[in-house]
């Protein structure tokens, strides 16, 4: 399980540390994608293969299946870890999450997000409020 909050920053040529706690669990190769709320989505290889079967199992004949199909799948890319431990975040998954210096890596449990720290900031902001009424909600799941 992915856990924890990380700030570092990328370099120019879209390099990012990837704290060592999370390389632990991730491998020296796993996978990158588009997230969703504008972070990037990254995945232990094992964890990938488990989500990427539960993808392509959905019904082809449904539009909206196909759409989130081709923005999962068409982002994704392996990235492998550098001798300083450093990831190379592809061109587009550095634009999709609007990562340019300052940047947030957060544990979500199975994966891990990294952000943009402005957008991870906003996000908060705004998600602050409703914590309790979802956590309410979940706890009528026996979560």
């Amino acid at each position: 399980m992915f856990m924890g909050e990380y700030q570092h920053a990328i370099d120019p040529k879209g390099r990012l540390f990837m704290p060592a706690r999370l390389r632990e669990s991730l491998g020296e190769a796993f996978v990158a994608t588009k997230g969703l709320d504008g972070c990037l989505f990254v995945y232990p290889k094992e964890e990938w293969k488990r989500l990427e079967e539960k993808l392509k199992a959905l019904p082809f004949t449904r539009a909206d299946a196909r759409a989130f199909q081709r923005f999962f799948f068409s982002g994704a890319g392996e990235c492998e870890v550098d001798k300083q431990g450093r990831i190379l975040v592809p061109a587009h998954l550095r634009e999709h999450a609007a990562l340019e210096k300052d940047v947030v890596i957060i544990g979500a449990g199975a994966r891990v997000e990294i952000w943009s720290r402005e957008r991870w900031s906003k996000y908060n902001e705004k998600a602050a409020p409703s914590y309790e009424e979802v956590a309410e909600k979940l706890i009528d799941f026996d979560l």
